[in-house]
């Protein structure tokens, strides 16, 4: 039996990332530092020996494009790539496309902040983090979950608040502790799992 191993990958910096919108659904691909933190994903999961049987990728351009460097950079461009918006960003809303500073001279800071960091207030028209979950959950077990059971070792690349979903059951994470918890860009996240689908390791490499 091979290992269960499954790697979670926030996309690199995107253009909104650089220009502090909010970007949720909306498209925009990754900046020059962004390619250069996909590129480096890639060489953290080279210099680790993994090698890997199937990904998983959202619908959005900066998620693929984070998944596709860090495989050419693996040296394993050819396995199976499964895109599904399931592990799409939280869809922001009224609030896409909007810099964060205007959202608070709109709406004010307060309210901003309730839309940013609470788990299931969503902005006008968006999903909350509970609504994402909602639909990111249930993928990642019907879909993802049973591949790494299976000994195929899995990449998933994605995005912020897509991956706490998945990190919060893994980690067995509160509502209040997920909210606290932050992505960086670019940065994978190795986890190992047991039989039953709990985490036997975790390493970050963000170090």
């Amino acid at each position: 039996m091979s290992e269960r191993l499954l790697v979670l990958v926030r996309h690199g910096q995107s253009e909104w990332n650089l220009k502090n919108l909010f970007t949720g659904w909306k498209d925009p691909d990754l900046t020059e530092l962004g390619v250069a933190e996909a590129k480096s994903a890639g060489q953290k999961l080279k210099q680790q020996g993994l090698v890997f049987d199937v990904a998983f990728t959202s619908a959005l351009t900066r998620a693929q494009h984070t998944l596709d460097l860090a495989l050419k950079e693996l040296g394993q461009t050819g396995i199976p790539v499964t895109k599904n918006l399931a592990l799409n960003e939280r869809d922001y809303g009224d609030l896409s496309g909007l810099n964060k500073d205007d959202a608070r001279k709109k709406w004010g800071e307060e309210q901003v902040l309730i839309w940013r960091r609470s788990y299931d207030v969503p902005p006008p028209g968006g999903e909350s983090l509970k609504d994402t979950l909602a639909r990111t959950l249930p993928y990642y077990v019907q879909e993802i979950l049973p591949c790494v059971l299976r000994g195929e070792r899995t990449l998933v690349s994605a995005h912020g608040n897509s991956l706490r979903a998945l990190i919060m059951v893994l980690e067995k994470l509160s509502p209040e502790q997920i909210l606290k918890r932050e992505l960086a860009t670019g940065v994978p996240i190795i986890y190992r799992l047991n039989p039953d689908a709990t985490v036997a390791s975790k390493l970050d490499l963000a170090v």
